[in-house]
Order: structure tokens, then C-alpha cells, then sequence
């Protein structure tokens, strides 16, 4: 089987993390730009980015494909149907509350990965990640802390976020399993594509519109599909094979920073000192996270 050298990558993990979490801050953004019900924005970012990757993957790697075995092609598509429930909840939940805190909810994944990182992918937590993750989820807090007295739409929008926090997580977990053996094509097809199959059925089984939309929402699924979703999404899991999944996570948190300047700037939602204090936090989590790491 095809896979990528365990200790020699062909460049640094850092800068595909640093990368993929610029390319995953312009996902809300993009949302909000759509014009479309929150299951079919997820389908058609996901359903595009697997049309884009089906043909360069059958080129590249369909001879590791045909070899993976039923347990590889099990844990993927069990990643993929955590990935699907991620974008429906987590998109949905921008209906209901700002870009900013649904954001940090969502991103309170480092908490439930550090939970369940001994049960799921078996690495080792060492004691400034663990700080890292707890002082990301305090940043998270105080981002979010302006957010939550909101009324009961709001809530709702929070609660779907934290959904879409768990499922991230066991997203991660399965994919740092997964990625010690496949190469990250073989992986992402097989992720994304049953992620979108799941996506589209509960579309097509809710009668939901899959057409007339405005061009610019027919423009945001596809940037969708190509930026926070091949280029954020495929670069933090090719990362998974170098980083453990805590890491990744706590990494993952400079989206709500990145995703509160673009609102800032694109939508006119406010930029305020619980947020800057927040994000502050973040960063330093980021630095203590991979400080252990190295």
C-alpha cells in the first residue's frame, strides 16, 4: 500500500496546520454569503470538493484504494459520518447565532478530543497540551462571553454548535487513526465522499431545494468546496499524520480568530475586547500546544 513516510515529511506539518486554518476561517463567512438551507450548503461543499478530488485520486492512488481492507474503509466512512453531522449542525447553527460564537462553540472540540483521545486514537497527552487545551477553551469562553444572553433562537444556535463541537472531534480522532496508514487522497475521498453521500440523502429525504439559487450562492458552494474544504480541511488532515489530534484541535482554534476579523470587516459584526482578550489566549494556547509537540 501507497502511504507517505511516518517521519520524513516533505515539509513542515506546522505551515499545512498554519494553512489550512487560514483556509477553514473563511468557511462561516462563505455561509453567511449562501443563500440556501444549512443541509444543502453542507452538501454542496462537501459534493463539489469530492467531484474536484475523484479524478486526480483515481489517477494518483485507485491501485491503494482497491487494497484498503473492510476495517480501513470502516473507520473512514464512520470519520466521514461525524464530518457530515459536523457541517449540519454546525452550519445550521448560523442561522440562529452570530458568526463569532457559533464559531468558538464549535471549536470547543479540543476539550472533547482531550477527553477521548486515550479511548480513540491512543496518543499520549502531555502536560502543556493539556494546559494549551485548557486555556484555548477559557479563550473560547471569553470570545463568546457578549454572545450567549441572546434569547431561545440563540440558544438553539449554540447548542447545535456544541453538537457540531463533538462531532468534530470524533472526526479528528478517527482520522488521526486512520491517516498512520493512508495516504491523504486515499483518506479524503473516501472521508469527504461519505460525508456526501450522507449530506445528499438527508437533502433529497427533506425535500429540500437543490436549485435556484442566486449566482453568488452558486459561487460560494464552490469556493466553499475549494477553500475550507480542500485546501483547510485536506491540509489539517494531511497534518493528522505528523500531529496528534490534540494538537491539531487546539491548532484549529485560530479559526474563530480569523472568522471574527472577517465578520468584522465583510459583515459589520462588532469587534470587541472579550473577543480580542479571547483570541489572545488562543494564540498562546497554539504556541503551548505545539511547544509540546516538538
Amino acid at each position: 500500500m501507497k502511504t507517505e513516510a511516518p517521519h520524513e515529511p516533505p515539509f513542515p506539518p506546522s505551515l499545512a496546520l498554519v494553512s489550512g486554518v487560514l483556509a477553514v476561517s473563511t468557511g462561516a463567512i462563505l455561509v453567511r454569503l449562501a443563500d440556501a438551507p444549512a443541509l444543502v450548503i453542507a452538501a454542496y461543499r462537501v459534493g463539489l470538493a469530492v467531484l474536484i478530488l475523484a479524478p486526480i485520486a483515481w489517477w494518483k492512488v485507485r491501485g491503494e484504494l482497491y487494497r484498503l481492507t473492510r476495517h480501513d474503509y470502516q473507520l473512514t466512512m464512520l470519520a466521514g459520518l461525524f464530518l457530515a453531522l459536523h457541517f449540519g449542525t454546525w452550519i445550521s447553527s448560523l442561522d440562529y447565532t452570530s458568526v463569532a460564537t457559533s464559531v468558538v462553540l464549535v471549536n470547543t472540540n479540543p476539550l472533547w478530543v482531550g477527553l477521548l483521545t486515550s479511548v480513540i486514537s491512543h496518543d499520549r497527552l502531555r502536560g502543556l497540551t493539556l494546559i494549551g487545551i485548557a486555556i484555548s477553551v477559557i479563550g473560547g469562553i471569553i470570545i463568546g462571553l457578549g454572545e450567549f444572553a441572546m434569547g431561545g433562537r440563540a440558544l438553539w444556535g449554540d447548542l447545535l454548535a456544541l453538537a457540531g463541537s463533538i462531532c468534530a472531534a470524533f472526526y479528528l480522532l478517527l482520522g488521526r487513526n486512520v491517516r498512520r496508514k493512508l495516504s491523504l487522497l486515499a483518506y479524503v475521498l473516501v472521508c469527504y465522499g461519505s460525508a456526501a453521500l450522507i449530506l445528499w440523502v438527508m437533502v433529497f429525504a427533506l425535500r429540500l431545494p437543490i436549485t435556484g439559487f442566486s449566482g453568488q450562492t452558486y459561487t460560494a458552494f464552490l469556493v466553499m468546496a475549494l477553500v475550507p474544504q480542500i485546501i483547510g480541511h485536506s491540509s489539517y488532515n494531511w497534518a493528522l499524520k505528523w500531529f496528534s489530534a490534540s494538537l491539531i484541535a487546539v491548532g484549529l482554534l485560530g479559526e474563530p480568530i480569523g472568522s471574527t476579523i472577517l465578520a468584522y470587516i465583510l459583515l459589520g459584526e462588532g469587534l470587541t475586547w472579550p473577543k480580542v482578550v479571547g483570541g489572545t489566549l488562543i494564540l498562546a494556547a497554539i504556541y503551548l500546544a505545539a511547544r509540546s509537540e516538538q
